[in-house]
């Protein structure tokens, strides 16, 4: 029987997307044949709530040299990290000899911030290309997957931490128990430890199940967090709503006894009971709810083939592999996905096999329509993008619901 991998109870599967490749892992023309595979399924905790993966991807194949995301590639993005530290550095990082560690640095954005502030930092990325990015931006960087030995080493080293920060990446891990070992091992006595992550209540609102892939291990409510944090021996002290990448939650854990709680955490885990986030009903509407997109999706894109129209698909984003693979979009329905991540043009989608193209691609000549994989970035995209629009091409977006628009939209 399948168990939670936090507290050990029955886990119990609510959809199944099939078989799906690494979502990350773009296919060299001459690799073809030569994929990962595995199921994408996700189950419930019977007994803490914790949305999480039926099944684990070896953490060595996702992260690695050639790990093609990089976090400054939105100027959306680099404006919140750089908010981000900005924060710490007002708050947390003011007393004496002050230090603030990232789990996942990737390629620096956050804390290029803190180091040109002359902070002490470190950063803990497993993936060295793009740690070898950060530190050509002046940021101290151990390339390791950051574990309860970790968390030994950096303190023995360093000293311990007013900070420990993550984005993005704590839903990535499933060993949490490792984790927070570590993270008891190295914060100071009043330290903290924030981390943002994609939110359940936003993907279920928004039927945004693009967000499940091989990565995102877990996907944290208020009230999954305040267990786990508990469970640990810590406690969940604050929370942040965040509108980046679909919706996120900013959570702040202390010691247990350390920090007040506040009341923005009560007041979240009271809407997510109302809203029944994890009841049998709301998991059998989110699933029927997938299912619509998926049809939908589909049948407009075979109805634009069959009329002759182009559609090119912008931004190969590791969410696109779910979406993708389950409704099958090959390139005889996408003709080719424009993307600025060098390490992914020349390459095709994983599983799929779409060509990537360089972004230029995009308006040689524009399609009559463009599916919108990255509709997290939907605003920022549509502004750079108006001779698009003013050509008369229209933006096929799928969150929440399948539509094809023209000009500027809120994708959500």
């Amino acid at each position: 029987m399948p168990t939670c991998r936090i507290c050990g109870s029955r886990l119990r599967e609510f959809y199944d997307f099939g078989k799906q490749p690494l979502s990350d892992a773009f296919v060299p023309t001459d690799r073809v044949g030569e994929e990962f595979f595995y199921r994408l399924a996700v189950g419930i905790c019977s007994s803490c709530t914790l949305v999480q993966l039926m099944e684990e991807v070896p953490r060595d194949k996702m992260f690695h040299e050639d790990y093609p995301y990089y976090s400054s590639g939105s100027v959306v993005m680099r404006e919140h990290f750089e908010a981000t530290a900005r924060h710490f550095l007002a708050t947390e990082l003011t007393g004496p000899d002050p230090f603030i560690v990232e789990i996942g640095c990737n390629d620096g954005v956050m804390l290029g911030t803190v180091a040109a502030a002359g902070v002490p930092h470190l950063g803990v990325e497993p993936s060295g290309g793009v740690a070898d990015v950060a530190r050509s931006r002046g940021v101290s960087v151990l390339t390791d997957f950051f574990e309860e030995g970790t968390a030994e080493r950096v303190r023995s080293e360093h000293g311990p931490a007013d900070v420990v920060f993550s984005a993005n990446t704590i839903c990535h891990i499933p060993y949490l128990d490792s984790i927070f070992a570590g993270l008891d091992r190295l914060l100071k006595p009043g330290g903290v430890f924030v981390f943002e992550d994609p939110y359940w209540g936003d993907i279920v609102e928004r039927t945004s199940f693009d967000q499940i892939y091989d990565e995102h291990y877990y996907y944290f409510t208020a009230r999954s967090v305040q267990a786990l944090a508990r469970r640990y021996g810590f406690d969940l002290v604050d929370v942040t709503a965040l509108p980046v990448h679909g919706g996120e939650i900013r959570y702040t854990v202390a010691r247990k006894g350390a920090r007040p709680v506040s009341g923005a955490v009560t007041d979240l885990i009271a809407r997510e009971n109302e809203r029944g986030l994890t009841t049998d009903e709301t998991l059998a509407a989110f699933g029927a709810a997938v299912t619509s997109v998926k049809n939908d999706l589909i049948a407009l894109l075979t109805d634009l083939k069959a009329k002759g129209e182009r559609v090119v698909a912008y931004g190969a984003t590791a969410k696109s592999a779910t979406v993708a693979n389950l409704c099958g979009l090959g390139p005889g329905l996408v003709e080719f996905v424009c993307d600025t991540t060098p390490a992914k043009q020349g390459r095709l989608t994983p599983g799929t096999h779409i060509p990537v193209r360089p972004a230029e691609a995009f308006a040689d000549p524009y399609p009559a329509y463009a599916l919108l994989f990255a509709w997290n970035h939907a605003a920022e995209i549509m502004a750079k993008e108006t001779a698009f629009s003013e050509a008369g091409g229209r933006w096929i977006l799928y969150v929440p619901t399948v539509r094809a628009v023209e000009g500027k939209v809120d994708a959500t």
